[in-house]
C-alpha cells in the first residue's frame, strides 16, 4: 500500500472517531475519565495526539468506542 492510500486510511478512521465524540459531545478531557472507568488510563495529551495523528490501534479504538457507549459505527465507503 501506498503512503498516500495509508494516510487516507488514517484520516477516516480518524475522522470516524472524532465524528462519533463530537455526535456524544464528548470532550478529550471527558474522554479520558471515561477510558479510565473501563481500566483505560491515559493522559488527554496522549489522546488528542494519538486521535490528532490518526495512528493508532484498533484496540484504542475499540476502547474510546466502549468508553463513550458508542454500539454501532456506520462506515461509508469512500
Amino acid at each position: 500500500m501506498s503512503a498516500v492510500k495509508d494516510k487516507e486510511w488514517d484520516d477516516r478512521v480518524k475522522g470516524l472517531l472524532k465524528a462519533e465524540l463530537k455526535r456524544r459531545n464528548v470532550t478529550y478531557a471527558e474522554l479520558v475519565g471515561k477510558l479510565a472507568d473501563i481500566g483505560v488510563h491515559d493522559s488527554e495529551p496522549n489522546i488528542r495526539n494519538k486521535i490528532s495523528r490518526g495512528k493508532f490501534t484498533a484496540v484504542f479504538l475499540i476502547q474510546c468506542l466502549a468508553a463513550i457507549d458508542c454500539q454501532l459505527l456506520h462506515l461509508q465507503s469512500g
